[in-house]
């Protein structure tokens, strides 16, 4: 369940920043239902008055008749101008607040740790950021336009009726009370079947984005007809769950018109018996009859707009849910001024496990000095992609200590950690954005020249300078427009132009020919110039020059030296080393 407080909580420091104006829509539009609704019918209600008399009395009063016609055709026209300018102050304010919030979400769901990531769909993401904003769009529509306006009407026409009949007034006000209550009860119990309905739209949305993330795999295997099947049982349920919404929804209908069709006949025939004994005048009877109208017509949507209204908050419901998690990894709320300069690395007695895992290591102890040139190898699962993990701060160790120069990294923020880090991973990472732009990405003020340069010394140009594009030429999501190699080759641009003292590769040749690879390592010696280097090694051809050759297993280290002193040791290394050499993979 949810509760209105939480939706304010996020909603309404957006709307605050443009208080001025949603505070005059508030005045500009109530203004406009009193002249338009309460005034203008009183008015009429006076010209019948004098229409339904004697002739003479007609005749003597045409001139205050045609006053009352000018105060109305007045009233109409003020009602026009006000509505127009309370128009535009009200797309203004919506479409900036709307703003507000999409910017506000990005930022509330980019700030989550590399865990929610790993276990939340993007697809889902997506939707519920865009059925959020939407949802504010479609409640303050109905807060304006229903809500505001009804509730103004009511308390106009209940003072009004008061003056002209109490009876029908008191009346009028009970049947007001027991509807609203009775409708609320009932629209409070369809709020469940909504968030299901929702729950089960961002699951599809989930499923489509993850199919479609991985279409190649499902071309491959052939895979279609099987897919289809499976996103047509989410579709199933998601066809239950809305019927289910909709026909609570269309009972909450036909309950409005019985209660609509009560309240009508009650008064109608309480003003027929009140005219009959002359205690109210023929324009009592239309000024009635024409609240009457107003109000039912407002009434029922009311109960419309409730629904939908209840609807719109379910609605956010799983945003506002996403909104109240807290990141795994948090910065200190006081941070340090970093001072991690040379990269000199030390893992002193840490323990890591996985929240649904088991350790993954125990009591590691590792000094890299700075400039050092670092290989990791294992097998897989031995921990060589969680030592990076943790030094990137994706995750944070259980117990122990990380420190850069001498500085822990959890005392500094994440961003000014990762900034002394250059990290290429195994699979590259690119946006469907130019080339160019990937490759200055860890350097938003580096030159055309500069990226050029870097490129070249990637190989990266030999590639792009051949697009029709060139540097300006769109890689596809993720990359897809790019082959393994090239993407690769990207990658790798872009860490060389990010000049930082820690470098980070993930078996970053991985997708090179042996041709490009060679090219490549001669880039990366000068790359690692005065660099301190960790290389993640599945390749052991990668890592033979390195300056010590680190080897994991089950989370300790259980050997370390030069590529030519393990082999000599003919342990664990020199193992793999003759697997690899031989033709078979580790």
């Amino acid at each position: 369940m949810f509760s209105f407080s939480k939706i304010l909580k996020y909603v309404w420091p957006q709307m605050r920043k443009y208080g001025k104006s949603f505070y005059v829509i508030l005045v500009l539009y109530s203004i406009r239902v009193v002249l338009f609704s309460i005034f203008i019918p009183l008015y009429f209600k006076k010209i019948i008055d004098v229409l339904s008399r004697s002739d003479s009395y007609r005749i003597a009063s045409s001139q205050s008749l045609f006053d009352l016609v000018f105060i109305m055709i007045g009233l109409s026209v003020v009602s026009i101008i006000i509505i127009r300018i309370g128009k535009f102050l009200f797309l203004a304010f919506e479409i900036n607040v709307i703003r507000e919030l999409r910017n506000f979400s990005f930022q509330k769901i980019e700030q989550n740790s590399h865990t929610f990531f790993a276990n939340t769909f993007a697809g889902s993401l997506v939707t519920k950021s865009r059925r959020f904003v939407g949802a504010f769009e479609n409640m303050f529509d109905i807060f304006i336009y229903d809500f505001i306006v009804f509730f103004i009407v009511l308390a106009g026409v209940f003072i009004v009726l008061t003056r002209e009949s109490r009876i029908i007034s008191l009346v009028f006000i009970i049947w007001i009370i027991l509807y609203i209550s009775i409708v609320s009860f009932f629209v409070k119990k369809k709020v469940k079947y909504d968030m299901l309905e929702a729950e089960q739209d961002s699951k599809i949305s989930g499923r489509i984005a993850d199919v479609f993330g991985n279409i190649s795999a499902v071309k491959f295997f052939s895979a279609r007809d099987r897919e289809v099947d499976s996103f047509g049982v989410y579709t199933e349920e998601g066809r239950k769950r809305s019927r289910k919404a909709w026909f609570f929804g269309g009972k909450i209908d036909l309950f409005q018109q019985i209660l609509i069709f009560i309240v009508q006949s009650t008064i109608l025939y309480m003003m027929i018996s009140l005219w009959v004994k002359n205690e109210i005048s023929t324009g009592t009877v239309v000024l009635i009859q024409t609240y009457m109208v107003i109000v039912l017509e407002k009434l029922w949507n009311f109960g419309n707009a409730l629904t939908k209204f209840m609807k719109s908050a379910s609605d956010m419901k799983e945003m506002i849910d996403i909104f109240e998690i807290v990141p795994d990894i948090l910065d200190p709320k006081n941070p340090e001024v970093l001072q991690m300069s040379k990269g000199r690395i030390v893992f002193e007695n840490v323990f890591f496990k996985y929240k649904l895992g088991d350790g993954v290591l125990n009591d590691f102890n590792l000094e890299i000095a700075p400039g050092e040139r670092v290989g990791i190898v294992g097998h897989s699962g031995a921990g060589k992609t969680t030592i990076t993990g943790l030094l990137l701060r994706l995750h944070d160790v259980s117990s122990g200590s990380i420190t850069i120069d001498g500085q822990d990294i959890r005392n500094v923020t994440q961003d000014d950690l990762r900034s002394v880090v250059s990290y290429v991973p195994q699979e590259p990472i690119l946006f469907h954005r130019p080339i160019s732009e990937n490759i200055g990405y860890g350097k938003p003020d580096a030159t055309f020249e500069e990226i050029v340069d870097v490129a070249k010394k990637a190989h990266a140009d030999e590639f792009i300078s051949h697009l029709y594009q060139g540097y300006d030429t769109l890689v596809g999501e993720r990359g897809v427009k790019l082959s393994g190699g090239e993407r690769q080759r990207v990658a790798i641009a872009r860490a060389m132009l990010k000049d930082v003292p820690i470098l980070m590769l993930d078996e970053a040749t991985s997708s090179l020919d042996s041709v490009s690879e060679h090219y490549i390592q001669d880039a990366f010696k000068e790359l690692m110039k005065g660099k301190t280097v960790i290389v993640v090694a599945h390749r052991l051809s990668t890592i033979q020059k390195m300056d010590r050759i680190i080897v994991l297993d089950k989370g300790q280290i259980v050997e370390q030296g030069t590529h030519k002193e393990l082999l000599e040791k003919n342990g664990m290394y020199a193992n793999l080393w003759n697997h690899q050499t031989g033709g078979f993979l580790n």
